[in-house]
């Protein structure tokens, strides 16, 4: 018979797993396009073209899922998507282009390639084709357009220093539009400015609050950020004389107005439309674990911060349960979203943040603490920083194995480096890539 730990394991596994499973992309494009908004159906129907273009961790099954929706109308569309390598696969009229290897969130060579194809694409459109753009998280890096006088070298350096230094997403973004002929509304400009008139994008946000001019660095919508503000993102971090000499000059240079800024206002023909979230991948969790029979306490999508701290104060949520019954007693489901920074310095080891998060808590509850208790922190794409996990699912026993060892647990959360001592104990969460990707979910189970 399965131990308590065991069961609150395979039950927390279950949670994450409905999360993830809520949020299929292949699901929600099919579903979107075969019940579309009426002026959306509409254009559909009257479009000599469908230029199908985007690209994203989730793009590969969004591509699918639009040619299951218009399968009576595939003799229309013509469309690239740029997709992690390992999710390049065969279609009737979307050619899906390898635009990075997998395992790696970095801009690469055939990431421009593609992208360049995209705006050649869109740079054909007519009045009387329309554009389906489909986005999903991780296309900033999948779609690589660097501005004129830029190198991809430029942009990679660039990404990296921000990376390293703890920028959150926005931050990254606002910098990454700015070097971009592609980002922050550049698409939609090259759209129509060849003349077309209808374009709609249909997006999997993996943000903190959706803001669609976040969300693969908003290609599609107007960009309410400027060079300064991009500049602004470099002085925080102390980065205007270490980045490369190009991109400085580049960005000083659209500061005083020698290069046009990002687009501030689209035409009305630009419509955008978020169809899956971390909220509905919660919303899903939630029914999964009253299912089981615990208590929710969904704490939402907008968890962020660094990552370390917000790890102790979800063990301060599980202490108050356990210790004083609030803010509900077990049997306890706290579930959590959002997306965590962790902040390293130029030595470091293996990780992501889910992997740090769950060490993080597990150390501040302590054995005791974490009798009849479970931590998994997962992110839904099935990455979790540069390692082959999603994140971690640990028990008190993975600290009890992790003793046994001689494995200095505090010493891998100082040095970043939690995938060694994860591997170590047999508590890496392995899922490989999902196919979709709305931020992290926390699944901490606390057992009567």
């Amino acid at each position: 018979m399965p131990d308590a730990s065991a069961i609150l394991r395979e039950h927390a596994r279950a949670i994450w797993q409905s999360a993830v499973a809520a949020v299929d992309p292949f699901t929600l494009v099919r579903d979107a396009l075969s019940n579309p908004p009426a002026e959306l159906r509409s254009a559909l129907h009257s479009a000599r073209r469908i230029l199908a273009v985007g690209g994203g961790k989730a793009g590969a099954a969004m591509a699918a899922g639009a040619e299951a929706a218009l399968a009576d109308q595939l003799d229309r569309i013509s469309g690239v998507l740029n997709v992690p390598a390992g999710s390049v696969r065969q279609l009737s009229s979307i050619r899906l282009h390898a635009a990075r290897p997998d395992g790696s969130n970095q801009p690469a060579a055939e990431g421009v390639a593609g992208t360049r194809q995209i705006l050649d694409l869109v740079r054909s459109a007519s009045a009387d084709d329309l554009c389906l753009c489909l986005l999903s998280g991780g296309g900033s890096a999948l779609l690589p357009a660097p501005a004129d006088g830029l190198s991809l070298a430029d942009k990679q350096q660039v990404t990296q220093q921000l990376h390293v230094c703890g920028a959150t997403i926005g931050e990254m973004n606002c910098v990454r539009k700015h070097l971009s002929a592609f980002k922050g509304g550049r698409l939609a400009e090259a759209f129509f400015a060849a003349g077309g008139k209808h374009l709609y994008t249909l997006v999997i946000s993996d943000v903190v609050g959706d803001p669609l001019d976040v969300i693969a660095s908003g290609p599609t919508v107007a960009d309410p950020t400027t060079f300064s503000d991009a500049l602004a993102v470099l002085t925080r971090y102390g980065l205007t004389d270490r980045v490369p000499v190009a991109v400085r000059r580049h960005l000083e240079d659209g500061r005083r107005g020698a290069i046009s800024d990002t687009p501030k206002v689209l035409p009305t023909g630009a419509r955008t439309f978020v169809i899956g979230n971390n909220s509905r991948a919660l919303a899903a969790a939630t029914k999964t674990a009253e299912g089981l029979g615990y208590a929710v306490l969904n704490l939402g999508s907008y968890i962020e911060g660094e990552t370390k701290w917000t790890a102790v104060a979800l063990a301060g949520v599980v202490q108050s349960a356990r210790v004083d019954g609030k803010p509900q007693p077990a049997p306890l489901c706290i579930l959590s979203g959002g997306e965590t920074t962790v902040t390293m310095g130029s030595e470091h080891g293996r990780g992501g943040r889910n992997q740090e998060l769950v060490l993080a808590a597990l150390l501040h509850l302590g054995t005791s603490g974490m009798s009849n208790c479970v931590l998994l922190s997962g992110g839904t794409d099935g990455e979790d920083g540069p390692t082959d996990a999603a994140g971690a699912l640990a028990d008190v026993n993975t600290l009890k194995r992790a003793e046994r060892l001689d494995l200095d647990a505090g010493a891998a959360l100082a040095g970043h480096d939690a995938y060694p001592l994860f591997a170590a104990t047999g508590d890496l969460l392995r899922t490989g890539l999902t196919g979709t990707n709305v931020m992290d979910v926390r699944v901490f189970l606390l057992g009567k």
